[in-house]
């Protein structure tokens, strides 16, 4: 049929797809926070980083520590077995190489010492 309009090609089906595609990804972020407890702030087009405190409580303490042992583990998967937002986790792992409990390794690993 000559002269329909067909939606899925044309100037402006790229830029169309690309906002589809940032808009499910918005929604995957907002979704794995909210399962997470995280609180979301609205930022700039309605997205925005999780407003969370750097404060870190004994239980993110004993959750972070649990996870410790001699053999050096990544920092990411401290923060995702945790299920602590990565500022806590970091905060924690602070408070014990301050301490002197911890150790730092390549790769952005870590270690309790002794």
């Amino acid at each position: 049929m000559h002269g329909a309009i067909d939606d899925s090609s044309g100037p402006g089906a790229a830029p169309r797809a690309i906002r589809e595609d940032r808009v499910a990804r918005r929604r995957s972020a907002r979704s794995i926070r909210a399962r997470r407890g995280w609180p979301i702030r609205a930022g700039l087009g309605g997205y925005g980083a999780p407003v969370i405190s750097a404060n870190a409580e004994d239980a993110d303490r004993a959750a972070v520590l649990e996870l410790l042992g001699v053999t050096a583990v990544p920092v990411d998967e401290i923060v995702r077995q945790s299920l602590r937002p990565p500022t806590i986790v970091q905060t924690v792992l602070l408070e014990l190489e301050l301490a002197g409990r911890l150790q730092r390794h390549a790769g952005g690993q870590v270690s309790l010492i002794g």
